[in-house]
């Protein structure tokens, strides 16, 4: 089993985050320990990071010497039928 780190950005982004989703990012997150065996899981165009989809979030990630690193975790705001 691999272990996965966190930039203290991230991890910044993480804690502002409800309790509930903050659960279910990290136990997301967790699957990746078995990178490069990961569902919902899709590469970058023209970058070296992957994206994670949780919900209605995004974890971007690199992948350095088979370790993953979390960059990022954003909310993705979808668009619905009242936006133009």
């Amino acid at each position: 089993m691999h272990r996965i780190e966190w930039t203290k950005k991230a991890l910044k982004q993480l804690k502002v985050l409800d309790i509930k989703d903050q659960g279910t990012i990290y136990a997301a997150v967790g699957t990746l320990a078995s990178w490069p065996d990961c569902r919902n899981v899709k590469a970058l165009v023209d970058r070296e990071n992957y994206r994670l989809r949780v919900g209605r979030y995004r974890v971007l990630f690199a992948v350095h010497d088979g370790i993953p690193r979390v960059i990022k975790v954003q909310e993705v705001k979808k668009r619905d039928e009242r936006t133009y």
